[in-house]
C-alpha cells in the first residue's frame, strides 16, 4: 500500500502534502503576521516569549529556528543571544523566508537566513545549543524525522522546543471548534485573500498530535526529560527535550 499522511481531514502521498503546503504558505506568506495578531488576538507574541524563555538561551549561544518563517521567534532569540550568538532563520518556503529575512534586515539584524527542509537540516551534528519549531511541525511530512534532526544538530546538553497548537481543554472545545471552522476561514478570506488556506490550517491543528502524543515522538527520537506546558487552556502547548 502507498504511503499516505494528513493534509488537513485529507489524506495525501507524501510528495503532495509537501507541495500543497508549499502552496498554503506561498499563499498566506504576506499577510501572516496580520493574521497570526487577528487569530489569536495578539496572543500568539505571549506563547512565543514563553517558548523563548523556556528555551534558556544565553549570551553567545548558537540557535535554530526551524520552520521560523517571519523571524518572530529569531528576533526573540537574537535578542537573548546577543551580538556574540549565532541565531539562524530557517525555512523551507522561500516566501515566508524571504518575508522573515528582509524584516531581520529592516531592523538592522544580519543573522544568516537559510532555506532548508526540517527533515534534512544541512547542518553538523552537534552543533547547536538550542533547537526550536513553533507552529511549524503540524506542517511537516515526517515529524519523527524533524525531530530526530532537531536532536542530531544540538550539542550534548541542548535543548530542543516546540510550540505548536495542541489539545484544548474539552469545556472550551466547543466554541474552539466553531471559531475555527467558521470565523477562521472567513477572516482569512476577507484578510488574506485565502478562505482554503486557514480551513486547512484549522484541519491541521485536529490533526496534529496531542500533548501526550508529541512527548512520546520526541522521547522516541532520542530526547529526554521531556515535558510541556500547557498555555491557553491547552490551545497551544511548549514542549522542551534534551540531548544528554
Amino acid at each position: 500500500m502507498a504511503e499516505t499522511t494528513d493534509f488537513g481531514f485529507e489524506q495525501v502521498s507524501p510528495a503532495e502534502k509537501t507541495q500543497r503546503v508549499r502552496g498554503v504558505f506561498e499563499s498566506v506568506a504576506a499577510r501572516y503576521d496580520v493574521m497570526n495578531d487577528l487569530m489569536s488576538v495578539g496572543m500568539h507574541r505571549l506563547w512565543k516569549r514563553f517558548a523563548v524563555e523556556l528555551a534558556g538561551v544565553r549570551p553567545g549561544a548558537r540557535v535554530l529556528d526551524i520552520a521560523g518563517g517571519t523571524a518572530d521567534m529569531t528576533r526573540l532569540f537574537s535578542d537573548k543571544a546577543g551580538p556574540t550568538g549565532e541565531v539562524w532563520l530557517t525555512d523551507i518556503n522561500g516566501a515566508m523566508l524571504a518575508v522573515g529575512r528582509d524584516r531581520m534586515l529592516d531592523e538592522g539584524r544580519a543573522g544568516p537566513a537559510l532555506q532548508c527542509d526540517a527533515e534534512r537540516l544541512p547542518f553538523p551534528s552537534g552543533y547547536f545549543d538550542v533547537t526550536c519549531i513553533a507552529f511549524g511541525l503540524r506542517n511537516v511530512t515526517r515529524k519523527e524525522n524533524a525531530l530526530a534532526e532537531m536532536r542530531r544538530v544540538l550539542k550534548p546538553g541542548g535543548r530542543a522546543v516546540v510550540l505548536e497548537f495542541s489539545r484544548i481543554a474539552a469545556p472550551l472545545k466547543p466554541a474552539y471548534d466553531w471559531y475555527s471552522f467558521n470565523v477562521l476561514p472567513r477572516m482569512g478570506k476577507l484578510v488574506a485573500g485565502d478562505e482554503a488556506s486557514y480551513r486547512y490550517l484549522a484541519e491541521s491543528i485536529r490533526m496534529h498530535p496531542d500533548q501526550e502524543t508529541l512527548r512520546t515522538l520526541m522521547e522516541t527520537a532520542g530526547l529526554e526529560r521531556v515535558e510541556y506546558f500547557n498555555l491557553a487552556g491547552g490551545l497551544v502547548a511548549a514542549h522542551r527535550g534534551y540531548k544528554f
